[in-house]
């Protein structure tokens, strides 16, 4: 068991509704296209799986995929909307679960690398995903980029949604290098209050642990479209390649 905090059915159970634009054409198109062009003709490896809102419909497109989820709940969310020979999901933590075979891609989405605590179990699923990849095969992270640059002296929270729905703001602990997302969520007349903890991590960090696993930074852009990375990137979509 690592340090990332588990989903709770509850949670689990409301996450779709609560991503909805995350789920909409819109956004899912480029990252689908994005990965289906990396595994090409061989196997999706997606770490970290939840509800399967990415996994379901690359596995649609017709990339074989096989997931890893911490959290019972989520992957029983995940397993309403496809079967297990069709989508297999095997259930543990993704800096040390080991699934059978080798995979063209392994892709970690949304974040959650972050939901690794420390440093050493951030390198370990770099060590995972250099694990189940074939040679030439790729892993693919999307991680924003910490927002620390907005926060002025003597402040340690930087909002990232103000809407009518909800309102979320970050808060960080600078020597630790860990930050925990606050969110007041409209549920009916009232708020329902939630937070998680996260490990942040800059790209010159990741290029690291991806060399001590053995891999070699292939690309990096600020979005599923292509975008070149720049200073002002919110965030970015790393690929690192095994060598052959």
């Amino acid at each position: 068991m690592t340090s990332s905090e588990l989903w709770t059915r509850a949670t689990a159970d409301r996450y779709d509704a609560e991503e909805t634009e995350k789920s909409s054409a819109a956004v899912l198109g480029p990252t689908l296209a994005f990965l289906a062009e990396l595994a090409g003709d061989g196997r999706a490896l997606e770490f970290a799986i939840g509800t399967g809102r990415v996994g379901v419909p690359l596995r649609e497109r017709g990339v074989p995929v096989v997931g890893i989820e911490l959290s019972e709940h989520m992957a029983a969310v995940l397993r309403r909307k496809i079967d297990e020979d069709t989508l297999p999901v095997v259930i543990g933590d993704m800096a040390s679960t080991v699934v059978p075979g080798e995979f063209t891609l392994v892709y970690l989405v949304y974040n959650t690398i972050t939901n690794l605590l420390t440093q050493d179990e951030q390198v370990e699923c770099f060590r995972n995903a250099a694990r189940h990849l074939e040679p030439g095969g790729r892993f693919v992270i999307e991680l924003g980029v910490p927002p620390l640059r907005f926060l002025p002296p003597g402040q340690v929270a930087v909002p990232f949604d103000v809407s009518e729905q909800h309102l979320g703001f970050d808060t960080f602990d600078l020597v630790e290098q860990i930050l925990v997302s606050h969110h007041f969520t409209r549920d009916g007349g009232r708020y329902r209050r939630g937070d998680s903890r996260h490990r942040y991590a800059w790209p010159a960090e990741l290029d690291l642990m991806a060399r001590i696993a053995g891999l070699e930074l292939e690309r990096r852009v600020a979005d599923w479209d292509g975008a070149p990375f720049a200073q002002d990137s919110a965030k970015h979509i790393s690929v690192w390649r095994k060598p052959t």
